[in-house]
């Protein structure tokens, strides 16, 4: 999408001042070492966490359920570094914009590029399924090393927002699909492209179901099986994540997954969301644990995010 001189001119309107600064400070932020970007976020992590006590009832809450073995004291421990791993996200969102890929580079480790490039080498589309954790943007990022991507967004009223997701994304070889476009989503598939596509959050629309995620039923998106029938797309998981201190990234392209779609929507969902669960095992600090994930489909399903909810048995 291009912007005419119009376009351009309205940007600079005084009402978009202030986003303007934002991403100045942003930009400048982007030429941190790597280690001070970490050392910053775990700090901007705890500032966080005091401002925002619905975001850590939330995250308590979800360890508790989704963790029950750990001791309180290991829970607080998670949620505190859970904290620190959302700062880091924060910050690593103008790293992953502004920096070069000879930088990102010595930074990312990838396995597993060879099953993208043979599923890209049988002329089909691919749907590289991942999850929310907390290093979203890198993740992102680290993908166009490999091949042009598309990615899932939600549009926004802020034009300057806009036009810097725009830039930064598609600039490096994204390419944008509306979030609501199933259409465009197929379609995508059907011409042989790749599709980053993460379905784990909670979804009441059409086509959801009740999906066991850490033995809790919740109201889950099951599109993946349909997409993939649809368009005969292949489905690779990617998780991403964070490595210890300042040692950088790893990111893991599985192999296709095998016997998908099967003729239960549900079940390749749940089949996914263990591979999750088995990944938060690994990092558990940083999964995305601010969202309300357990929600049903029907008044009866219990409140597990309120004040006062049953616990897990």
């Amino acid at each position: 999408m291009g912007y005419s001189r119009p376009m351009r001119l309205r940007l600079l309107a005084p009402r978009y001042w202030l986003t303007w600064a934002g991403l100045g400070l942003l930009r400048l932020l982007a030429l941190l070492p790597f280690a001070a970007v970490v050392r910053l976020g775990r700090l901007l992590g705890a500032v966080v966490r005091r401002l925002a006590p619905g975001f850590v009832r939330i995250a308590r809450r979800n360890i508790e359920l989704c963790l029950p073995e750990l001791s309180a004291e290991a829970r607080q421990r998670l949620l505190g570094e859970h904290f620190a791993s959302l700062g880091v996200a924060l910050l690593e969102i103008p790293f992953a914009w502004w920096s070069s890929p000879a930088r990102l580079a010595k930074l990312v480790h990838i396995e597993g590029a060879e099953h993208l490039r043979a599923a890209q080498a049988r002329s089909r589309g691919v749907i590289l399924l991942t999850a929310h954790f907390t290093s979203m943007e890198m993740a992102g990022r680290t993908l166009l090393f490999l091949a042009p991507v598309g990615f899932l967004y939600r549009e926004t009223r802020n034009e300057v927002l806009a036009y810097a997701l725009q830039r930064f994304r598609v600039g490096y070889g994204g390419h944008p699909i509306p979030k609501d476009d199933i259409r465009g989503f197929i379609s995508a598939l059907r011409h042989g492209e790749c599709v980053w596509y993460a379905p784990d959050q909670s979804y009441r629309k059409k086509g959801a179901e009740m999906v066991p995620m850490f033995g809790i039923p919740a109201a889950t998106n099951t599109l993946t099986s349909r997409l993939a029938r649809m368009s005969g797309a292949a489905v690779l998981p990617y998780f991403f994540e964070r490595l210890p201190g300042t040692q950088g990234y790893r990111a893991v392209i599985h192999p296709p997954l095998e016997n998908f779609p099967s003729d239960s929507p549900a079940e390749d969902t749940a089949r996914f969301n263990r591979m999750i669960e088995a990944q938060v095992r690994r990092v558990p600090e940083q999964y995305l644990w601010i969202h309300r994930r357990f929600k049903g489909l029907s008044p009866d399903y219990p409140d597990y995010s309120g004040r006062q909810a049953p616990r897990r048995a």
